[in-house]
This record gives structure tokens, sequence and C-alpha cells, in this order.
């Protein structure tokens, strides 16, 4: 029994075809490639697209990186069952509990309350998309905002690409800091083992990122209001565009570099949903064009909105968001957090037969599962559900049909997550990103502007920033050692630039496509996003370069 574990045993190789890492990194490219082609070219459904790049990953995996057959499906299948939980047991549970709303009619009331604060689509894009998706960002993370922002907007009268695309731009500055700063976290340990410098510390790589990505803050809400209104829209909602975008930018600085890395994003975005608010009392958009209104419920272009509703219907709509809130701050506590870390409310094992050794002959510790079914924000999505249908009076037959429903209304989402997460376990654990990233180091210097790319590589393949940092976080350190560059700078930028890829990533392309009913059609809203996402990439890239220079390195922190 001995001998066939040791035979199915597996360390990774950067170099697998003639010592080369260039010529590696053309069979390792492979899948990534099969996959943005197919969804981006040739308009295949993500499911299935999604499939046959982990056919094509599990093949370069097997037959140029020699993995053992079963090794190479073992590790499938651990990312299948990670991409169902924690993944899509976030994302189902939240677009159940905004099932539970509109059965219960109260997603009507919410969205006219809204629309009291401004019939403006564009200004509702920067509030619920921008601000309150931030709030989500921070809380729990993992795709829940597009799940919820999305569902929202087009209750508001957003066109389904566009509340897509809105709600996937939107979840981007405040990423690096979200599910109370996770990825910063997470990039803290993995490069505190990689280099000895003093500062790679949770606290200062906080600051180093808070230091990038409140000035990406300041461009998405102009984004946002372009997406829905174009140049027109810009020219006329200019101010609160960047009132949000400013007061955002300040509240991540302010709160990464001075109060608590943790709490940067939930700082963040209640103060910038409180300027937008204050703002909105003393201005109003020139003009309110009947092409960026919310479309009444019988069609046509104007409406009269004759319903109002009383303070307590108010207050139970915007319940379910309250109660998420709450839920979420309080598991988050520390005693409370640490207790539910802990067996038998989290538990730790080994994915069964799966033996793979990294690069450095140690065991990767992605080969061990981790299954808080508790303390997961899945789990913790449900206690919503269970009070926001208390609260909304909502039978308890109702809302086990709507759970029902969820479960049939995501059910192709549902397989796309799964094979991209398995994809993207393959790509890792078969040595296949290690050698892409390796293959970025070799530009030496010219890493510098190269590292965001890689954080945007990672976050585009896994769907998250926290899972881009453990990738390449140690590899952004040991690379600008031996390129003489500052490893707080790369490492930082590695998330900073991952936060771009969100908006890409199949996974989350595939939650936006889901809650807006056009499963299937994730190469659609690929195409309108893609753009925007290099474009901001590159003005990260261009950002964390003048940081390596001495045109800005005053701003990374010395010590």
């Amino acid at each position: 029994m001995a001998d066939v574990l040791l035979a199915e045993q597996f360390q990774i190789v950067t170099d697998p075809v003639a010592d080369s890492v260039a010529l590696s990194a053309i069979f390792a490219v492979l899948a990534l490639l099969t996959l943005f082609l197919l969804l981006g070219v040739f308009r295949v459904r993500a499911w299935l697209a999604g499939l046959i790049s982990l056919g094509v990953a599990l093949i370069v995996a097997v037959t140029v990186y020699s993995m053992p057959v079963g090794q190479a499906l073992l590790s499938a299948s651990e990312g299948a069952a990670f991409g169902f939980f924690p993944i899509l047991w976030i994302v189902i549970n939240a677009i159940w509990v905004y099932n539970l709303t509109v059965v219960s009619g109260h997603f009507d009331v919410l969205r006219r309350s809204m629309e009291r604060v401004s019939p403006d689509m564009r200004i509702q894009a920067i509030i619920v998309a921008f601000c309150f998706g931030a709030l989500l960002e921070a809380l729990a993370g993992f795709g829940t905002p597009v799940a919820v922002t999305v569902v929202m907007l087009m209750a508001l009268g957003f066109p389904p690409i566009r509340a897509a695309s809105v709600a996937l731009i939107a979840n981007t500055a405040p990423v690096a800091f979200g599910a109370l700063a996770t990825p910063i976290t997470t990039l803290g340990t993995v490069t505190a083992g990689a280099s000895s410098d003093p500062r790679l510390t949770t606290e200062t790589l906080g600051a180093m990122v808070g230091r990038q990505t409140p000035i990406l803050a300041v461009v998405v809400p102009l984004v946002l209001v372009a997406v829905v209104d174009g140049r027109r829209g810009v020219k006329q909602t200019w101010p609160a565009a960047i009132v949000a975008g400013v007061v955002f930018a300040a509240g991540q600085f302010v709160a990464s570099n001075y109060i608590s890395v943790p709490l940067t994003d939930i700082i963040a975005s209640l103060a910038a949903a409180a300027a937008v608010v204050l703002l909105l009392r003393f201005w109003q958009p020139a003009r309110v064009d009947p092409a960026v209104e919310p479309e009444p419920a019988g069609g046509g272009t104007t409406r009269t909105v004759v319903q109002r509703d009383t303070n307590v219907e108010v207050l139970r709509a915007y319940a379910p968001y309250l109660i998420i809130i709450v839920i979420f701050a309080i598991a988050n506590l520390g005693p409370i957090k640490d207790a539910l870390a802990q067996e038998p409310w989290t538990v730790v094992f080994h994915w069964p037969g799966l033996d793979v050794l990294g690069a450095n002959g140690k065991p990767l510790s992605s080969t061990n599962f981790t299954f808080g079914w508790l303390a997961a924000a899945g789990t913790l999505m449900i206690l919503a559900g269970v009070l926001t249908a208390i609260v909304l009076r909502v039978r308890p037959g109702a809302a086990l049909r709507a759970y029902g429903r969820t479960y049939v209304e995501l059910r192709h989402a549902i397989v796309t997550v799964m094979a991209v997460l398995a994809l993207a376990y393959v790509l890792n654990q078969s040595g296949q990103t290690n050698t892409l990233g390796a293959f970025l180091a070799t530009a030496g210097s010219v890493f510098l502007f190269l590292s965001s790319i890689l954080g945007w590589i990672g976050v585009a393949v896994t769907g998250s920033d926290t899972s881009s940092n453990a990738l390449f976080g140690a590899l952004q350190v040991q690379t600008a050692a031996k390129a003489g560059l500052d490893p707080l700078l790369l490492a930082a930028a590695n998330s900073s630039g991952g936060v771009l890829g969100k908006m890409v990533s199949p996974q989350n392309l595939a939650i936006a496509a889901a809650a807006v009913g056009m499963a299937g059609k994730e190469g659609d809203i690929f195409r309108k996003v893609v753009l925007w996402s290099a474009v901001l990439l590159l003005f990260m890239c261009v950002l964390v370069t003048l940081q390596g220079t001495p045109v800005l390195d005053w701003m990374v922190p010395r010590g």
C-alpha cells in the first residue's frame, strides 16, 4: 500500500519541457487561453467552456507535467468541492435571501425607497453597486456583493447585462480589504515566511495596499456612470461620482494606515454612502434623462409614482441587509471568530488520496480542505434568511420553495463555478501556475510593471484575491529579492492588481449571469467588462512602477 501511495506522490516542477520555463509556459497557458477564447471569441456557454478548459488543464498536467492521472483527478475534485463550499454556498444563500424579499413584495418597497433618494439610475449605480457593494465585500466577500447588488440593480430597472457589468466593475476597489481584510491577512502569512523583510506584516501590507487601491477607487464611480450613460452620464453626474470616489478613497487610506486594516472597507463604504446622500440634499443631476430612469412596470419611458410605503414597510425592506450586516459583524468579532474557527465548528482535513509536494519538496497547504460548516459566510446567510423570513412574514413553505427555486435558477452557474475552481486547482497543484509566475519573474526589473499582472492572472483564474495572494505572494517577494526591488511594494501589487481580475473571473461572470437570469450568456458580459479590466490594470501597473521609482517611492512605508 505504501508503495502505491509513493508511486502516486507528485512533486511540482516548473520547467518540465526541456528544462525551460519559457517553453513550459507555452503549455501552461493553454488552459487559460482556451477558457478566455471560448468565452470571449466563440461565445461558448460558460459551463461548457469551463469543462473544456478543465479537460485541457488535465491533459497538460498528465502529459507535460507528468502528474499521475489519479492525482490530477483528485486535484480537480478538491477544486470542485471548494467551488461549491464555500463559494457557491455563499452565492446560493445570498440569492435566496433576495428571493425572500421578492416573495414578500418588499424588494419593490426597497426599490421605491432608493428611487426617492434619487430617481437617477446613474446615482443608484453609485449608491447600490459601489457603496453598498463595498459594505457587503467588507463583511462577506467571495462573490456575495455581485450576487446581491446585481439583483438590486435589476429591481431598480437596469437592463440585465448593464446590471451585471456595473456590479462586476464596482466590485474592484474594495476587494483587497474584503471579508475583513482576509486577502491582506493571507498575504502577510505567505510573504513573512518567504522574506526576512520586517515590513511584511498584515498591518504594513494593508497600509501599502491602502496607498494603491484608493487611487483606483477615485476612478471607479466615474467608470460606473460611464457604463450606465456614456459620456453624458459622466458630464451630468460627475459631482456624485467624485464625492463617492474621493470619500471612499480617503476612508480606505486613513483606515488602513491609521485605524484598522480589517475595518477598512466598512469605514470607507459607510463614509462614501453618507457623503453621497448628504450631497443629494443640496444637489441633483442637472437633467434626469428617461433613458437612464427605471422603466415603469407597464413599460414606456416615464412614470408617476403614486404608491407611498409606510416607514415600517421601508424598514422591513431594508431589514434583510441590516440583518446580514449585524450577523457578519458579530461573527467576525475576535473571540467569536476564533471560537468558530475551531472544532467542531470548523474541521480541517487532508483531501483523501491527494499527495502533492511543492517545488521545495514540502506538502502543499492547498491539499488541506477547510470545512467551516458553521463559520462559513454561506451558513451565516442561511441564518440571515431564516430571520428575514420571520421579519418579512414569509411562511416556511414559501421560504422552502424559494430555496428550491434558487438552486434551479443557479444550476448552470453551479456547474460553471465548480468546473472553474477544479481548473484552478489543477493549474496550481500540477505546477502550471508556478510556471507562468516563474516566466514572468524572468523579466528582472521589468517585473515591477508585471507584478500587478501576475496578481490579475491569479484572481482571473481563481476568482479570489485571497487565493491569488496565497498563490503568488511568496513568489512576488522572492522575485523582488532577486531583481533588487522592494518586496513590500511587489507583494502589495499582487493584491491591488488582483482586484481588477475579479470582473473577468469566470466564477464571478457565472454568478452575475445567473443572478440576472442570463446563464449561458457569460461571454456577452465578459466582452462588456474586459476592456475596463485591461485599462484599469494598466493604470495600476503604471502606478506601481512609479512607486518603485523616485517619482512616487515616498508612498512606500519604510519601517
